[in-house]
């Protein structure tokens, strides 16, 4: 994907939907950025606008609790 390139339209919404499924899916926002070739800055805006529940920071809290 080209990097440089600004994507408007069905494209623009296509990857929105494919970002979302990925986050979603337990990837982090860094880790969408670098296998997409886009910006951290890009894909969280993309995954904002999709109405996405960002995580919070520091990855997952969900796991087991602490003995």
């Amino acid at each position: 994907m080209d990097k440089s390139k600004r994507i408007t339209g069905a494209a623009r919404d296509q990857l929105a939907a494919e970002l979302k499924a990925t986050y979603e899916g337990g990837a982090s926002i860094r880790d969408i950025a670098q296998s997409t070739g886009r910006s951290y800055g890009f894909v969280h805006r993309i995954l904002i606008e999709t109405g996405v529940t960002l995580r919070g920071r520091g990855g997952d809290t969900r796991s087991k609790p602490r003995p």
